[in-house]
């Protein structure tokens, strides 16, 4: 409380307005434009995404030291943290897709917590 940190009026405003978007919504409501329009909607657990090496896949908060440069300790993989974040959501959905396709795992309504277990 003393010390609270750098410009947290400002970050305390971007997450209430983030809040305010009601993310529930935004979801479904782009599933229903997906779907329309031919296209699916995978939903992706974010966890490890952005600690996760697309080269050698080890994982490890120290690969990701600051929060622009990604430098895999065991590989020595060098990127930008936001592009390897990318590539591993890719991935993650690409092997989602494919075991939804394939009956791996089933298709649950939006908005439910049940799919993330399945994996």
């Amino acid at each position: 409380v003393e010390q609270p940190g750098k410009k947290v009026r400002q970050k305390s405003g971007l997450n209430r307005s983030i809040l305010d978007q009601g993310w529930f919504s935004f979801k479904t409501m782009l599933a229903y434009k997906l779907e329309e329009r031919g296209g699916l909607l995978v939903l992706v657990p974010p966890k490890n995404t952005s600690r996760t090496c697309p080269n050698c896949r080890y994982i490890s908060a120290e690969n990701r030291r600051t929060q622009a440069h990604f430098s895999c300790i065991k590989c020595g993989y060098k990127e930008n943290a936001d592009v390897v974040g990318a590539i591993n959501v890719l991935r993650a959905g690409h092997v989602r897709l494919a075991c939804e396709m394939n009956g791996a795992v089933r298709l649950l309504s939006a908005g439910t917590q049940r799919d993330l277990l399945q994996q």
